[in-house]
């Protein structure tokens, strides 16, 4: 089978499940051909009005077009990310069929994610809502979550027997480092053995849920623990580090850049907890990251977060700052608990491997390719 995988623009998460769908496939289905497409990159630090203007062409004519005049170059396309979902258009009445993957339909439950990172967010966000509605013609959609899949049902309309749920995997990198990297990690950070460290990995949209962790944090300051939080990703905004100052909290808190894979994998393994109450998540790897290196979570109880932890994390209420404060209070005491927590999490980890995910995928095309030819 000749296998077309259609990636979007370069996006660091996307990228991650692009390159190891690739990777599993090829060592579950050696005997099958990948053929990789890419549209041109765009620098996304550029605002000018006609380098968006040409971004757009790229994305919405150039590379559809690209991709529909080597139709005869596979037996199935697989488009990894919704917001290329108006590249099924391009396809349609060409015989071949299509799969589009949905990792999230956060836009549709927060219209303003995109606002800090487009000029024009109304736009970006009819431009998105076009190009996710042409999942609804796709062979087939694979959901990355329970919560994905169903949000896919209920806002595009989609019939369920045409969505398949298949979960990320984790990286082989992310795993337990020996106790002695671990400690002389956090010496490097200032970070005695009696802190407990705190870490939060990703963006800082709103739904991100950054502003209540602050102020769990304020709580927490006032009890007099010694606490540190870590946040990896993108950094604090103007708003959050004025509430940093005003609460004077500037010295538990540390923002550590954007590190490569490696330095993550220490960061995970010197957090004593991956903090991610986020309000909406499609999936959530960097809680299976965090459980692969032996690092507690404590997420939210919403959307497709309890689906990725199931019972070896803790689950808080995101908009209960209270909550959030007393579950990392009770962590810090209960050390019975929180080991217990840790060999589930490293246990439950092992259960997402790319390798398992590219079986279920493939397992999707062979099905389509069944059911093509019969018809």
């Amino acid at each position: 089978m000749r296998v077309a995988i259609v990636r979007t623009m370069p996006e660091f998460s996307i990228d991650i499940y692009s390159n190891n769908l690739i990777a599993g496939i090829k060592t579950v289905r050696p005997d099958w051909e990948i053929i990789d497409f890419a549209p041109r990159p765009f620098d996304r630090t550029n605002s000018s009005l006609a380098y968006r203007v040409q971004k757009y062409y790229e994305r919405f004519w150039r590379y559809p077009q690209m991709i529909s005049q080597q139709i005869k170059a596979a037996d199935i396309f697989h488009i990894v990310e919704p917001c290329d979902g108006h590249i099924v258009y391009w396809l349609q009445g060409k015989g071949k069929p299509t799969v589009v993957t949905c990792h999230d339909l956060i836009n549709f439950s927060y219209p303003d994610n995109a606002k800090n990172s487009t000029q024009i967010p109304q736009l970006s966000n009819n431009a998105w809502r076009y190009s996710v509605k042409g999942m609804k013609y796709a062979d087939n959609i694979i959901a990355v979550s329970g919560a994905t899949a169903k949000d896919t049902t209920q806002i595009l309309n989609i019939n369920p027997t045409k969505i398949k749920i298949v979960p990320n995997g984790v990286e082989p990198i992310f795993q337990p480092l020996p106790r002695e990297e671990i400690l002389s990690f956090r010496h490097q950070q200032g970070v005695s053995s009696e802190t407990t460290c705190l870490l939060n990995v990703g963006s800082n949209h709103p739904r991100k849920n950054i502003g209540n962790i602050l102020q769990a944090l304020a709580i927490l300051k006032e009890k007099d623990l010694a606490i540190q939080f870590w946040k990896v990703g993108a950094d604090f905004t103007v708003e959050q580090k004025d509430f940093i100052q005003t609460y004077n909290l500037d010295n538990n808190i540390k923002y550590l850049g954007k590190p490569d894979k490696s330095t993550l994998c220490q960061i995970y393994n010197a957090a004593d907890c991956l903090l991610a109450p986020s309000l909406y998540e499609g999936f959530g790897i960097t809680l299976l990251e965090a459980m692969a290196c032996g690092t507690l979570v404590i997420t939210a109880n919403v959307s497709a977060m309890p689906e990725v932890v199931g019972d070896a994390g803790i689950l808080v209420n995101p908009r209960n700052i209270q909550e959030i404060a007393s579950k990392i209070l009770r962590l810090c005491h209960n050390s019975l608990n929180y080991n217990e927590l840790v060999e589930k999490g490293l246990a439950r980890a092992k259960l997402f491997t790319w390798e398992n995910t590219a079986k279920e995928v493939a397992e999707v095309y062979s099905q389509i390719m069944k059911r093509s030819v019969n018809k």
